[in-house]
């Protein structure tokens, strides 16, 4: 049995592997579940796994960076923090002290899509989890103050400082976001939002932002381990069925994304090395294409032999490390490679080879042992994720927003492995020959180490 059907195989005890009686038909990967709905809009899920006596709730509220106005940015963000800050029923610091009395963990993050909270631990704390989520989802604005946005915006402002302005190259991300999402797309800002909108938010814009996202028909929860959707239905009735509906929410459809022209930038920055980035316009996620150009980016860069990472660190040794992604999200996607110079080195030189090295692979696809590669690479990390009931509880969750079916597990590695090497191909040449931008990073007062134009010398 090879390494990928070993796996295969490991999972069904987890995830649960259905094939068709009497024939030679491959396992289908699945993951059971059940869902159900609220009489008051809110959704959930349930999924069954009692190999261990744990149990993962994880909230999923549709809202993020994206769903935010020009000159109101960072506040799914702030929001993030501002749900930890205590509500009606369990004033702070409760809602952390009891989940660590039980023995469980928990966190919170956000995106461009969505914002998420969540717990793991032994499976009877599920009612702990339950009545603290429903706690801050439904009773939440009585105990938001003036001051705990305050405190919160400091922390936040606080995070940009470490992690972008005082953060080697930390200005990037937010400077191709203007040039790649140009106002009024929604991916146009960063994450963490500016530090004059920031400062600008008042208490009452915090809660409007809180009765019109922060509602249960715009949320999705995922109960999954050691639990039975008969008990967590009672909890989800009895918890969340007295929280109201918020509005109705439309999101208008934002223009198109394009970049119609090759695009060129410097940022000077308090850094020792050069450091480039390329993005494209790409596919959002689970669009056609999005899986190749997943598979492009490991070829590109995704392992030690990957054609990238081979000639610029290990061959021609001008570069120390280089990367490759492709970001789908829900409206667009985007597709990076950033590569950054050895001491001695300038960027046209890690530009005439990485243009070198994209036009072939555009031209004349991967090789088969390369596709090979990256597809049991992705594989076994896919697999691997879902040995654990978080994991399985944030991908149903995922699945679910982004394809309308939480258990899509089995299509999505489907369609890693139904890759060939003309689409891997015909991927790279459809995004990675068109217009991009181009971002040069160099130390203060050394701009002649940037590239100043896409033009590849013979």
């Amino acid at each position: 049995m090879t390494r990928v059907r070993s796996l295969l195989a490991a999972c069904a005890v987890l995830a649960g592997v259905t094939s068709v009686p009497g024939t030679a038909q491959e396992p289908r990967l699945t993951v059971p579940y059940t869902m159900d709905t609220l009489a008051n809009g809110l959704r959930f899920i349930v999924h069954e796994d009692h190999s261990v006596p744990v149990v993962a709730m994880n909230v999923w509220y549709h809202v993020g960076s994206g769903d935010e106005k020009p000159g109101r940015t960072g506040f799914a963000h702030l929001f993030e923090h501002l749900m930890f800050m205590g509500s009606q029923h369990a004033p702070y610091p409760a809602f952390d002290r009891l989940l660590e009395a039980a023995g469980t963990n928990n966190n919170g993050s956000t995106t461009e899509d969505r914002t998420n909270y969540y717990e793991w631990g032994p499976s009877n704390a599920a009612p702990l989890m339950a009545w603290l989520e429903a706690d801050r989802m439904g009773y939440f604005l009585p105990t938001m103050d003036q001051d705990k946005v305050d405190l919160q915006r400091d922390v936040v402002q606080n995070e940009r400082r470490q992690g972008v302005d005082n953060q080697p190259y930390g200005k990037a991300s937010e400077t191709i976001g203007r040039m790649l999402y140009p106002p009024p797309p929604p991916y146009s800002w960063p994450v963490i939002g500016s530090m004059a909108d920031l400062s600008a938010a008042t208490l009452e814009d915090t809660r409007e932002f809180f009765r019109t996202y922060y509602a249960p028909n715009n949320a999705v929860i995922v109960v999954a381990g050691d639990v039975t959707p008969a008990a967590v239905g009672d909890l989800m009735r009895h918890y969340f069925g007295d929280i109201p509906r918020g509005p109705s929410i439309t999101r208008p459809t934002p223009a198109s994304f394009t970049v119609t022209q090759y695009t060129l930038a410097v940022l000077e920055d308090r850094v020792q090395l050069p450091r480039v980035y390329y993005t494209w316009h790409t596919a959002k996620a689970y669009a056609p294409m999005d899986a190749a150009l997943d598979v492009v980016a490991y070829i590109l860069a995704g392992a030690k032999n990957s054609r990238l990472t081979q000639r610029l660190v290990y061959e021609d040794q001008v570069a120390s490390d280089v990367v490759a992604y492709q970001d789908g999200k829900l409206l667009d996607g985007d597709f990076t490679i950033r590569a950054t110079a050895r001491p001695g080195h300038d960027l046209p030189t890690l530009h005439r080879i990485i243009t070198e090295i994209v036009g072939r692979l555009a031209a004349d696809g991967p090789a088969p042992r390369e596709l090979r590669q990256a597809q049991n690479a992705i594989e076994a990390s896919f697999l691997n994720r879902l040995e654990r009931v978080l994991a399985k509880a944030d991908q149903l969750n995922g699945y679910f927003y982004f394809t309308g079916e939480p258990d899509y597990f089995a299509q999505d590695l489907a369609r890693y492995r139904a890759l060939t090497r003309e689409d891997v191909r015909r991927a790279a040449a459809t995004y990675l020959l068109a217009p991009k931008v181009v971002l040069s990073v160099v130390p203060e007062g050394k701009r002649e180490l940037a590239i100043e134009t896409t033009e590849v010398a013979p």
